[in-house]
């Protein structure tokens, strides 16, 4: 059309960092994160983030280099969100489960140039540190900056401390915002095995699409109040951190999740919303009554992972908190579909409220569609309920790919839509329902376990002759690695304590097995074993254990 342009005045590259820059000025004087006795106001927060982005610089970071961090929810970690894409770098947020074999692999593989870590976690670092410098690989070791926490009784770690980083930053640095807004902000990583970790690659746009969408389907109103139960590390906290600077929110962050630290903060700070996995939910209702107590306001819970058990439902309702149950993957941002909620089924009986609440619903407005199809024709599923396809996505909030792995990118997005590896069925009311993991990837806690890399530690045992880990359902945990082993000949008296001891040396602690079971495997024709069958004995020790109240 003539006289149509685009220029400055009508098109600006989506970023998230624009949240940020509007709460400052207009909840300026309002509580942005708290933290203990530690208070900011919005318009700290943005100064302290735009030093940050300034003293990053100085440190020589620029365009697309990667920044790391292993913090757990503390003030620094929130500021991370916003300082790093605001000095042009890539926010690389680390697992603090991980061991530092892990934190070695994912250093290098995202040549990350600066480092922040928190006391808690100063020895892991140090022992990945270690481990890359006798690799001899030649990559140069990140800038460590420690934070410390007065809070706590940690040994100060010495060298750069990020306080003193951020004083050295000037209030007034230029932000350098992306000139293309498909340019990274953030790299996540899945559970792959040690030798093929998928760094997700988060851009801009999709961050900024996500995180409006956060804001609606979990009715974040202007100015809410969030209580971090969330780890920032998970998806850049499944874009909380800037949905809630969108709304001119309250952070309210926990260090360490507890039933205890929940409801205080509930009470003193006012808490509308908050999130976590099913475990978190079932800390709630089982905490004892000396800890519970009556909410001031109804909170919305947004939930992931295996969706919670009815009784979890009844009790979190009980107790006066609202729970959205949502789904997604690292590669849709987090959050992905909602189960939105219809006023008709509130009149209906509990247990099918709870069924209708368990399933993965439909994509949110910041996607385009999500469906269940044959991954071979690429055909829809009928919506009858009961044909398994699997569950694909479409739309802006989808990764970019997957960093300096174009080989994997292009299997995921084969056909034009991204392949998640979950498997599913569509209700008539086109509501999607998981049913299983092709991938076999175990969700324990909100955490994605790769049975791949448990079933190689336990091959590396020298009694065990065949290995193979499934999950097994657990009515805290959602579900909890479950291996099958066969012992070679001449080895007896092998314990299930000793393999999970054996295991606990080698991987961190919520990737060990809960359970081993000594038999034989079964297997195809081919030699190939059969994991489903694997699935339905480890459902049966579940159930059992669920209906006898026994520990097996």
């Amino acid at each position: 059309m003539e006289g149509v342009v685009r220029c400055s005045a009508n098109y600006v590259p989506l970023s998230p960092i624009s949240f940020l820059e509007r709460s400052a000025k207009v909840c300026r004087d309002r509580a942005s994160v708290v933290y203990g006795d530690v208070k900011f106001t919005w318009k700290e927060t943005r100064e302290r983030c735009v030093r940050l982005a300034s003293a990053l610089q100085g440190l020589g970071v620029s365009a697309c280099d990667v920044v790391a961090a292993m913090l757990p929810n503390v003030p620094a970690m929130y500021e991370l969100q916003f300082g790093v894409p605001m000095a042009g770098a890539v926010l690389c947020t680390l697992n603090i489960r991980h061991d530092s074999a892990m934190v070695a692999v994912l250093l290098m593989h995202s040549e990350a140039k600066v480092l922040f870590v928190d006391d808690q976690f100063a020895e892991i670092v140090s022992g990945a540190l270690e481990i890359i410098s006798k690799s001899k690989s030649g990559w140069q070791l990140p800038v460590l900056v420690s934070v410390h926490d007065e809070s706590q009784a940690f040994v100060r770690s010495g060298g750069l401390q990020y306080e003193s980083l951020l004083l050295s930053g000037h209030p007034n640095f230029d932000i350098r915002w992306p000139k293309d807004e498909r340019d990274p902000i953030a790299v996540n990583y899945t559970s792959g095995t040690t030798s093929s970790p998928k760094g997700v690659v988060y851009s801009h746009r999709g961050a900024y699409l996500n995180s409006v969408a956060v804001v609606m389907l979990n009715e974040l109103n202007p100015m809410p109040v969030y209580l971090w139960s969330v780890p920032m590390f998970h998806c850049n906290g499944w874009c909380f951190p800037w949905a809630v600077a969108a709304q001119g929110g309250t952070n309210i962050c926990l260090r360490n999740v507890t039933a205890e630290g929940i409801f205080e903060n509930i009470v003193k700070h006012r808490v509308t919303h908050m999130g976590g996995a099913p475990t978190v939910l079932n800390m709630i209702i089982n905490a004892p009554p000396i800890v519970q107590r009556p909410l001031p306001k109804k909170v919305v819970v947004m939930t992931g992972a295996a969706p919670p058990p009815s009784q979890v439902l009844y009790g979190m309702e009980k107790l006066g908190f609202s729970v959205t149950h949502s789904y997604g993957l690292t590669e849709t941002y987090g959050p992905g579909t909602v189960c939105a909620w219809k006023p008709e089924w509130d009149e209906l009986p509990p247990e099918a409220r709870a069924k209708i609440k368990a399933r993965q619903g439909l994509h949110h407005n910041g996607l385009e569609e999500v469906d269940v199809k044959d991954p071979v024709t690429m055909k829809s599923v009928p919506a009858d309920g009961k044909t398994i396809g699997e569950v694909m996505f479409r739309g802006n909030t989808v990764m970019e790919g997957y960093l300096k792995d174009e080989k994997a990118t292009r299997a995921a997005f084969e056909g034009g839509w991204y392949r998640s590896g979950d498997l599913a069925v569509k209700h008539p009311d086109l509501y999607i329902e998981l049913k299983d993991r092709s991938k076999d990837i175990i969700i324990s806690g909100g955490e994605n376990i790769s049975t791949i890399e448990v079933e190689s530690v336990l091959f590396s045992h020298p009694a065990i002759l065949e290995a193979a880990v499934v999950g097994r359902p657990d009515d805290y945990w959602g579900e909890t690695p479950c291996a099958f082993v066969k012992l070679k000949d001449g080895f007896i008296g092998i314990t299930e304590e000793e393999i999970i001891k054996y295991c606990r040396g080698r991987l961190p602690h919520y990737m060990s097995p809960r359970t081993v079971i000594f038999s034989d495997l079964p297997k195809t024709s081919t030699g190939k074993i059969q994991k489903f069958v694997l699935r339905e004995k480890a459902r049966a020790l579940g159930s059992l254990m669920k209906a006898t109240g026994s520990k097996l």
